[in-house]
């Protein structure tokens, strides 16, 4: 792609624009009311949320651009693990309109082949439509397949999974089994959830079936050891900036040019990771000639937090710069 060639996230802003141009407001906020009731629910269903070419449009308009975000936020962890990875195949789970898809392809070029599983046919109908606009091949000759997302699935093998925002749909006993086909499928595995203190439970729940089934934590974890953090107290979320259209902040009834989703997420792999040595699981509190980071670090640390300033030269400069869910120290840093 030139230098001038929009980016994914530029593309899929625009290709949302133009499917839903033609949406009634009223309709469209109506049908995103009822969503937000859905999905805020506790109780687990066996049947998909949404029902019809409105309910799909709706969904994009609201939720798209933050699924987007927050897998590609996911999968750049998996990404700075394995720096010399590229999946030559990738399969998203319950995939909807595709957004684990752009995230893919917004992480990663070259050649892949790409296949979207869903139980709604309008949000697969909806996501080849958007998937048409796109400039990725990867994309624009993705496979979009109505599957059961929940007991008896059965996938494909793939260097990539994904399965984003689905487990808080299932019941304890689909959830299960749909991250245990996704273990036995997936080269690499990457899961995201809300990040709420429910998606942090889900999340960690995945983490160690994973762990069971003979794959290493990638990211964000520095470690495959019990999670240090006391379910009740805390619980383990990061956030992605996203930018709003006209038409998202019209959707969502606010004014801001951005917001900030809060998620959830592991990544493991069957091949060898470097794992980071920290990881910044809060936002950087900067003070006057000092920084505080909270960490996640080494299994027999655990929790710990780090006050850098500014007698520590080039590595102040680089706590100035951290961001929330990065490694620490950085890479480059002395």
């Amino acid at each position: 792609m030139n230098a001038t060639a929009p980016t994914t996230a530029e593309t899929l802003r625009s290709a949302l624009a133009g499917l839903l141009d033609g949406l009634p407001p009223k309709q469209a906020t109506a049908a995103v009311e009822r969503l937000i009731a859905n999905y805020r629910g506790t109780i687990p269903t066996d049947a998909p949320v949404l029902r019809d070419r409105s309910d799909v449009a709706a969904y994009a308009a609201y939720r798209m651009p933050a699924t987007f975000e927050a897998v590609r936020s996911a999968l750049d962890g998996l990404a700075a693990a394995a720096p010399d990875w590229v999946p030559g195949s990738h399969v998203d789970v319950g995939g909807g309109t595709g957004a684990a898809a752009w995230a893919a392809c917004a992480t990663w070029e070259g050649p892949r082949t790409t296949a979207v599983l869903d139980w709604a046919e309008p949000a697969l109908a909806l996501g080849r439509e958007l998937a048409g606009r796109a400039h990725a091949e990867a994309l624009r000759g993705a496979q979009w397949r109505r599957a059961v997302i929940g007991t008896g699935i059965s996938l494909p093998d793939a260097d990539l999974v994904t399965v984003s925002y689905v487990l808080g749909e299932l019941t304890p006993q689909a959830r299960r089994a749909v991250v245990a086909e996704s273990a036995r499928a997936g080269q690499a595995v990457v899961l995201i959830e809300p990040g709420t203190p429910e998606g942090y439970l889900r999340i960690r729940e995945a983490r160690d079936q994973l762990i069971e089934a003979g794959l290493k934590v990638a990211a964000p974890c520095p470690h495959d050891g019990a999670c240090p953090i006391e379910p009740g107290k805390d619980w383990c979320h990061f956030s992605a900036r996203v930018s709003r259209s006209s038409l998202h902040r019209q959707v969502k009834g606010g004014s801001l040019p951005y917001e900030d989703e809060k998620f959830s997420y592991v990544a493991a792999t069957r091949f060898p990771v470097t794992p980071v040595p920290s990881r910044i699981t809060r936002r950087p509190q900067i003070r006057k000639g000092l920084v505080q980071l909270e960490l996640c670090g080494p299994q027999d640390e655990g929790l710990t937090r780090a006050t850098v300033t500014k007698r520590h030269g080039d590595l102040y400069k680089a706590a100035r710069d951290a961001d929330w869910g990065r490694q620490w120290p950085p890479a480059e840093a002395p």
